[in-house]
């Protein structure tokens, strides 16, 4: 959904090059008088799920409060497709993630434990390509497994290692089927924590899996994404990595250099922005649309509202 690379269809690229489907408001913010973007315009991409949408129009949004003239797209599906619009030009910037960049778009296959020198050498590597990262934000949307909070209770746990320590029969896990087989998810990680072999595996679509976990029946442990609003919602708790096997998923906006270089006051305006993004508070927002149904156009602006910045 996030992280894994998809194929480049010739109706994707055709998806991903119509840009008239926008949303957001180009008018800036009254709540700000601020003109130091005064003539940036442009199309703030996103990602096909909840948290990229908000994260488009928290930027589109706080951008125009300071003078800019920017709209949102987010109805392009893919990954894949939303950095071909980007790079093609038809996206000014949009939110990407470390691990996706490192391992899909630059094709490395080790991932780096250490989160600032994992941000460097994404930054680095986009540079190459004309593609400046921002400050990243503390929010990081990697893989995880979780459970009822009351089971973790009752089995006494609190990390992977833990889950390694329990009986085989307690061992039952629910994940998507791409995870499985991924270098990065099922087999890496059964080896690396020493899990069971007779460990008990059900295949389940992403959204079916939080609420078979919550339930119970079909599995102790699902695969989730951390900022996923649906974990406190739920009442599931996060197992901590506690060997760091998981690639680091920081959240950052990216945006052409070149805009940048017009406009350097957007670093400034996005780095009182991005370091209130820590994971609890993506899982708010997240769930706002995911379990209460808001927009994310509303989620955005009142989030801004609450922080002061727009």
């Amino acid at each position: 959904m996030k992280k894994p690379a998809m194929a480049l269809l010739a109706t994707g690229i055709a998806v991903a090059l119509s840009l008239t489907a926008c949303g957001g408001s180009a008018s800036s913010s009254s709540a700000s008088n601020s003109k130091e973007l005064e003539g940036l315009t442009g199309v703030f991409g996103a990602k096909d799920f909840s948290e990229q949408f908000i994260l488009s129009h928290i930027t589109s949004q706080v951008l125009n409060a300071h003078g800019a003239q920017t709209t949102t797209n987010t109805s392009v599906v893919g990954s894949a497709n939303v950095r071909t619009a980007f790079e093609t030009g038809q996206f000014a910037g949009y939110w990407e993630y470390t691990g996706t960049s490192w391992i899909t778009y630059n094709k490395q296959t080790t991932p780096i434990k250490d989160k600032a020198d994992m941000f460097k050498a994404v930054k680095d590597a986009d540079a190459k390509k004309g593609i400046a990262w921002l400050d990243p934000a503390p929010l990081n949307n990697t893989y995880a497994f979780a459970i009822r909070e009351e089971k973790a209770k009752e089995l006494g746990i609190k990390s992977l290692s833990d889950v390694a320590k329990l009986p085989v029969s307690e061992q039952t896990f629910c994940m998507e089927s791409e995870f499985s087989t991924r270098d990065d998810g099922w087999p890496g990680l059964r080896k690396e924590y020493g899990l069971s072999p007779d460990a008990k595996v059900s295949m389940l679509d992403t959204g079916v899996i939080y609420t078979a976990t919550q339930k119970g029946q079909d599995c102790n442990f699902g695969e989730v994404f951390e900022t996923d609003g649906r974990i406190p919602a739920l009442k599931l708790q996060v197992m901590e990595d506690d060997k760091s096997f998981f690639p680091i998923y920081q959240g950052a906006l990216t945006i052409k250099a070149d805009v940048l270089a017009k406009y350097p006051a957007i670093a400034d305006i996005m780095a009182k922005v991005s370091p209130k993004l820590t994971t609890e508070v993506m899982q708010k927002l997240n769930a706002k649309a995911d379990v209460d149904g808001e927009d994310p156009e509303d989620i955005a602006k009142d989030w801004l509202e609450s922080e002061g910045l727009a």
